[in-house]
């Protein structure tokens, strides 16, 4: 699967992306809005790869039964309704109008003509966003299926809707197309600790959500803070509970541009944009993250701040 360059104003938009999937792979990216619907656009060759974009409409009218029904004649399928409205969890439903069942469950039931998708390659744009915890269990047993015969990626701007069903990660933003260091196990976990006994250079910083371990490159960070207790690395909107205290990360992060700019604030100096003066005695950093975030400089913080810019 290729995606080909955009401009925007001059500037490299989206980069050439090349991504070598396999059968019983699903890979997820993280990006914004106006990537997802350029990325979806390059994808034309229907034969190839069935495409179901978010809030996607269904036929309102007609019964769960009737849709499925309906799906299964117009794509010439062996399988009967009973069977599959057993197999999706529907059976309740079957006899229930679309318009008249929950925004989650009339969600789900439109997610399901993937399953009725006879090309290699599905692209599934926000398909958890808009599920309530059951359907998003359902959805994602379906998608485990599926995913042993078939490709499927899921473009989201939510990390945690990514890691339900995903293998591999990549966010694309600003800063280029990235791979996501996402590890499950404990093991993982030691082995970030060892390193640090053995006084190993440490490339990646250690987070962890929703029970899995998360790995960042330094230049992934926005900024980091400390807040009611603990520390909170922010990467593309997005924060993720660090075990580190801030006195530790910037003795890791100080040879990659990081700086201590608060007692309670960790910022990369790559990500400033601007110094906003608003008191002799009150100032702030603005940073390039695309979320428009700007965290607090100290007073005392100012002139090291303009030594190390060479301002």
């Amino acid at each position: 699967m290729q995606f080909q360059p955009v401009y925007h104003d001059g500037e490299l938009f989206l980069p050439k992306i090349e991504l070598n999937m396999a059968c019983n792979q699903s890979i997820g990216i993280i990006t914004d809005l106006k990537r997802k619907q350029i990325l979806m656009n390059q994808l034309q060759d229907r034969s190839q790869y069935y495409i179901l974009r978010a809030q996607q409409n269904e036929y309102t009218q007609l019964t769960v039964e009737e849709l499925i029904t309906f799906l299964i004649n117009v794509t010439e399928r062996n399988d009967r309704a009973t069977m599959l409205l057993d197999y999706f969890a529907l059976k309740e439903e079957r006899k229930v109008k679309i318009k008249n069942l929950s925004p989650s469950k009339r969600m789900y039931v439109t997610l399901l003509r993937v399953y009725f998708a006879h090309q290699p390659t599905l692209v599934l744009e926000e398909p958890y966003f808009y599920l309530e915890e059951q359907d998003r269990r359902q959805f994602k047993r379906i998608l485990d299926d599926l995913s042993k015969q078939i490709q499927i990626l899921i473009l989201t701007s939510n990390l945690e809707d990514a890691m339900i069903s995903c293998d591999s990660i990549y966010r694309l933003n600003e800063s280029g197309f990235h791979l996501l260091d996402i590890r499950d196990s404990e093991e993982d976990k030691q082995a970030v600790q060892e390193q640090d006994r053995a006084n190993i250079t440490l490339q990646k910083i250690y987070t962890k959500k929703n029970d899995k371990v998360i790995l960042f490159n330094p230049p992934e960070i926005d900024y980091i803070e400390s807040m009611d207790g603990s520390v909170l690395v922010h990467v593309g909107g997005e924060s993720f509970v660090c075990a580190l205290t801030l006195t530790e990360l910037e003795q890791r992060l100080f040879n990659f541009g990081f700086f201590r700019c608060h007692r309670s604030y960790i910022v990369n100096l790559q990500k400033v944009r601007e110094i906003i003066t608003w008191t002799k005695n009150s100032y702030s950093l603005r940073l390039n993250t695309g979320q428009d975030a700007t965290v607090p400089l100290s007073r005392s913080k100012l002139q090291e701040l303009k030594t190390h810019l060479n301002i």
